[in-house]
């Protein structure tokens, strides 16, 4: 279906021709979009500890990074043009934001990251960067200047807190208002500017190097694998030289480790685990004062149940895994966890609700949902 969000492509025709291939300008693609807070109710978020924020402050080759959380004097003593306050995972905090982040699920679950805000001053920016995955930057109140530009020379500046390039070639640009949004695939030099005070909303999307990956996984094995015997020599024959490491050794150490196997199950597993995971900066809150596993069943049955905004929700088959844990449904509950897991949210239903649910309203991974 096509839809004003992706400047009247349908999904299917936008990830085909500039998912991860080419910038995308959409006006008006939120009609009528006046921002999900104020400035002031940005600050107010990033004065708490449990929100992840930073301010930006300078141009050109002088800049200043610092992390919140901040105080209300930090604000007062700011100049009056040439900053910017960014919060991350604003849509862990604020319902709308996380209904917001819901209307980009074209794109899986398992590759979205979170919407970060960004108030700026007049001429505020972070700097002409480039970001290694892609993001959709949707304009709230007030005016941005973009320029993009495919420059294959990404260095950045040695001494800044930021990555900013060296050498910023722009070959495109164009001012945003409230509603329009751009969309810039990954390794895009861009730079916004501020034209006066103004939001910006930044759906961004998980896009680990393989690095990171091989670490995650080499951790996971060390987890889940299970190696019987010990390193044992009975024939050992004096060696010429003490020091050295002979090759009986050596051998019998390749065939030790060589016992470390995995199949398509194990990195799937490992998958489910590692991309459910929530960001260490993520706690939850279980209930003060639970209810009954009865009273539970019953209340969920009458008004249906939501994950809480923090929770990750994926399946592989009927294979489960929610905040790094993994769970087998069986093939009465799956059906009902699958909506969960795409939807977010149960509807009040006479049907069995699955087991493992209470438990996950107790660790406040999920909630009832509100009458």
């Amino acid at each position: 279906m096509k839809t004003p969000l992706l400047g009247g492509l349908t999904p299917t025709r936008f990830l085909r021709e500039y998912w991860h291939k080419k910038p995308l300008l959409i006006r008006n693609a939120v009609p009528g979009f006046a921002g999900l807070l104020t400035p002031a109710e940005m600050q107010s978020l990033a004065r708490r500890d449990d929100v992840e924020s930073r301010l930006v402050q300078g141009r050109g080759r002088r800049w200043r990074l610092d992390h919140g959380p901040f105080r209300a004097a930090d604000f007062k003593r700011l100049p009056k043009t040439h900053w910017t306050l960014l919060v991350q995972s604003l849509n862990h905090h604020l319902p709308e934001a996380d209904a917001l982040l819901r209307r980009f699920d074209f794109v899986p679950h398992a590759r979205l990251d979170d919407l970060m805000v960004s108030y700026a001053a007049p001429g505020g920016s972070v700097g002409p960067h480039f970001d290694s995955y892609d993001v959709f930057l949707l304009q709230g109140p007030g005016r941005r200047r973009w320029q993009i530009g495919a420059q294959t020379d990404l260095t950045c500046l040695a001494d800044a807190p930021l990555r900013i390039l060296r050498r910023f070639e722009p070959e495109t640009e164009w001012v945003l208002e409230a509603g329009d949004m751009l969309y810039l695939p990954p390794q895009i030099a861009h730079h916004g500017v501020a034209v006066d005070a103004c939001t910006t909303y930044s759906i961004g999307f998980r896009a680990p190097t393989a690095e990171e990956l091989a670490h995650a996984f080499l951790m996971h094995l060390q987890d889940t694998v299970t190696l019987d015997g010990r390193y044992a020599d009975p024939g050992l024959h004096p060696q010429r030289h003490p020091g050295e490491i002979g090759r009986a050794m050596l051998v019998q150490i390749e065939r030790m480790i060589g016992r470390i196997k995995w199949d398509r199950q194990t990195v799937a597993d490992f998958a489910g685990l590692y991309l459910s995971e929530p960001k260490p900066s993520v706690f939850f809150d279980p209930p003060e004062t639970p209810l009954t596993p009865a009273a539970f069943k019953r209340q969920a049955g009458r008004q249906g149940v939501r994950l809480d905004r923090r929770s990750r929700l994926l399946f592989i088959g009927m294979r489960f895994y929610i905040n790094g844990e993994a769970l087998d449904a069986s093939p009465e509950e799956s059906a009902a966890l699958q909506r969960l897991a795409d939807t977010r949210e149960l509807p009040a239903s006479p049907d069995p609700l699955p087991g493992c649910l209470y438990d996950w309203y107790a660790a406040g991974w999920l909630e009832i949902a509100a009458p």
